[in-house]
């Protein structure tokens, strides 16, 4: 029998998701010289077929290539290369990889300060829409719980709504990028725990209700206060060590 003392020879295993493999592929064609520069990328349709993935993997990807200045979607030309040179392009994509991959601590601390950022900019800015769509989530998050479902993705649909009410873009960018992964990895591990649900919804609705009341000072307190279990909980980890360069294990 393997002793225990032995387990920390052992490292986990980590799946590559496949966004990330299509970002390396798209590293390697431009280390390699086959993608330049202004180059202009093969459709969403076209890239799917060939990688062998949905199309929502090659959106991942694009989105994330985007939003950190790699790629470009120019009106009636599609998705090109950004203008940049192929180190500074390597570089970035490299930083993209590793971000994925590493610290996710720090990737939670930043959530928290785009959320409560994103509270209290939504409770000064919301419009008689945003407050429907809040409200419209909240109630799609009520009745996912009281089917017994996980309710994930509305969970995060009425975070995003936020985001999307505080009527920053570059906010709002941000949280669609982290915060999907961020909630994906809570999920899979059951950070939260049993009877997690039910508070949620409940810490949900007062955020709400200070939102449509304008109140920027509570709805910043009480999403600090609906963040802490996550908060308390990335406290106990650690960084993980890259290895090789590659911050791979």
């Amino acid at each position: 029998m393997m002793k225990n003392s032995l387990l920390k020879n052992f490292s986990e295993i980590v799946v590559e998701k496949p966004a990330d493999k299509i970002i390396q592929q798209i590293r390697e064609l431009i280390s390699s010289g086959q993608l330049k520069p202004g180059d202009k990328l093969p459709s969403e349709r076209m890239l799917s077929e060939r990688f062998g993935v949905g199309r929502t993997s090659v959106r991942d990807a694009i989105r994330k290539l985007e939003f950190y200045g790699i790629l470009r979607t120019l009106p009636q030309s599609g998705t090109v290369v950004a203008g940049l040179g192929i180190t500074a392009l390597e570089g970035l994509i490299t930083d993209v990889l590793e971000l994925e991959r590493r610290d996710f601590r720090s990737l939670v601390e930043t959530r928290v300060l785009l959320e409560v950022s994103a509270a209290e900019s939504a409770a000064e800015r919301r419009t008689d829409d945003d407050i429907l769509k809040l409200a419209n989530a909240l109630t799609a998050h009520k009745k996912a719980i009281l089917n017994n479902r996980t309710a994930v993705e509305e969970d995060l649909l009425f975070h995003l709504k936020i985001a999307e009410a505080s009527q920053n873009s570059v906010l709002n960018s941000l949280m669609l990028i982290i915060t999907p992964e961020i909630m994906h990895y809570f999920n899979k591990h059951d950070v939260c725990g049993e009877g997690r649900a039910e508070i949620a919804v409940e810490q949900h609705e007062i955020i709400l209700d200070h939102i449509v009341n304008q109140n920027v000072e509570k709805v910043g307190n009480a999403m600090r206060e609906h963040l802490k279990d996550i908060s308390e909980y990335v406290k106990t980890l650690k960084p993980e060590p890259s290895q090789n360069g590659n911050g791979r294990v």
